[in-house]
């Protein structure tokens, strides 16, 4: 077997499978050492859930076969990745995250399980997250079955939620990339805090069907890898797919043509300079003046705008709640709610199953304005910039509540307006990484990754590596 060093761990994918063409390593080999390295650190960052050493090993080997005959199915082929516990995976565990369903099984891969094995791609292992997927808010970082998610870049730190081990198994350089879901945050968060690329997509771009529910209208699964490229390349894999099975998936493709990605000096690029001063935190403003720097030096045009007005927080936190008291009604029923780990989120399930038709209602109305004027503010912006969050990542016992942290309005707002965005790593704050965040008008994927491949050509912040 050949010797693996840390490059290959943090390579792209295209990287990673142009080694295995060039026979530098055979895939069963590859993913022999990415299960050695996921085995022995994801615990030390409470980022693996499940290891699936012998399936990946097989379908690695079978793969083997393919590159042999060059039978070459798509980019991810041969490459190994991670999931988030909330997908199911025929025949194993998938708990999510909670104590209560720590014993479930379903008999069927997700349908983004089934689009990755289509195209070659090697799964090798589930990752932590927190319960629920964070359904009923919780106040503490260890409200996982597996604990808090520690960030590679701190031990004290937090790795953010709900995709913690997501983002701590790319930031360490476990898996060449994972997938996350997003309901409000937990793609953008984990990507910031750890930082890496994480791309969270139009609303309806990716079938969720076999993924645990938490809201309906706003769930997506999403890539977490280590460059825009990358994400793009997982995004064309796993989009698409409508039908029974899903009712909120659009049946679009998504795909990855950079050939044809707009010229960059034509677009207009809106954001607010208060968001990158003011609606920081004081540690975190040289890192985005430097950020927006390099965003100018690629000349770029940028205009000054501000972001629709609504109580965007509470908008979502009406309808994530509304929706997931129909999703756990059973949970509360059974008494096993009380088995979850955090008492607040415990309270905050059972209060689910009271919230009134009326308040669910008047927010859905409601989100159908946010999402008219997001659409004007498109027609006078092509892409809005702002930090993905506000602070580098919390401490493990800090309370996530803590009214001093800064909220960042552009999560709760793209997520309601179901628009796509793409964090990006964009510098430190007390040694600790940040994020930048590109979000456009639904479908626009390419011309957000064009950017982001544009502003990582110009930076090295992706490439940086944590002290694992």
């Amino acid at each position: 077997m050949p010797s693996f060093g840390n490059d290959v761990f943090f390579a792209s994918i295209a990287e990673i499978q142009a080694g295995i063409r060039s026979k530098q390593f055979s895939c069963a080999e590859l993913t022999r050492a990415f299960c050695d390295r996921l085995e022995r650190l994801g615990p030390r960052y409470n980022a693996l859930a499940l290891s699936l050493r012998d399936s990946a090993v097989r379908k690695a080997r079978d793969i083997d076969g393919d590159f042999r005959r060059e039978r070459i199915r798509s980019p991810l082929q041969g490459v190994p990745y991670a999931v988030k516990d909330l997908i199911s995976v025929a025949g194993q565990p998938t708990t999510w995250g909670a104590k209560p369903y720590a014993s479930q099984v379903f008999d069927q891969d997700a349908a983004v399980v089934k689009r990755l094995s289509k195209a070659g791609a090697i799964l090798i292992g589930k990752l932590s997250m927190v319960e629920l997927a964070g359904g009923g808010g919780y106040r503490f970082a260890n409200a996982s079955l597996q604990g808090p998610g520690i960030n590679p870049w701190d031990p004290s730190r937090w790795s953010g939620g709900s995709s913690s081990g997501s983002g701590s198994a790319v930031a360490a350089g476990l898996v060449p990339y994972a997938l996350g879901s997003e309901t409000s945050g937990s793609i953008l968060t984990p990507s910031a805090y750890c930082g890496i690329t994480g791309l969270r997509p139009t609303y309806g771009f990716v079938n969720r069907a076999g993924c645990m529910p938490l809201s309906w209208t706003l769930d997506k699964i999403g890539p977490m890898a280590h460059s825009a490229e990358d994400c793009a390349l997982i995004l064309e894999a796993i989009s698409g797919g409508g039908g029974n099975d899903d009712p909120g998936a659009s049946g679009k493709r998504f795909y990855y043509t950079p050939q044809f990605a707009p010229k960059l000096t034509e677009l207009k690029f809106g954001y607010n300079p208060s968001s990158f001063t003011d609606g920081v935190v004081e540690s975190a403003r040289p890192a985005f003046a430097q950020a927006l720097d390099a965003v100018r030096s690629l000349g770029l045009k940028l205009v000054e705008s501000k972001l629709p007005d609504f109580p965007f927080g509470p908008m979502v936190s009406t309808i994530i709640s509304a929706e997931m008291g129909s999703v756990f009604e059973d949970l509360v029923a059974s008494g096993k709610v009380d088995e979850l780990a955090d008492k607040r989120q415990i309270a905050g399930v059972k209060v689910s199953q009271q919230v009134l038709a009326r308040d669910y209602l008047r927010a859905m109305r409601v989100r159908r304005l946010v999402q008219q004027e997001f659409a004007k503010l498109f027609w006078d912006v092509d892409i809005w910039l702002s930090p993905s969050l506000s602070t580098p990542a919390t401490r493990l016992d800090e309370p996530l509540d803590n009214p001093a942290i800064p909220s960042t309005p552009m999560i709760p707002a793209g997520n309601l307006a179901g628009i796509p965005a793409l964090s990006l790593p964009c510098g430190f704050a007390n040694n600790l990484p940040l994020g930048l965040a590109f979000a456009g008008p639904p479908y626009s994927e390419n011309k957000l990754v064009a950017a982001g491949k544009a502003f990582q050509s110009a930076t090295d912040w992706h490439k940086r590596r944590p002290p694992v």
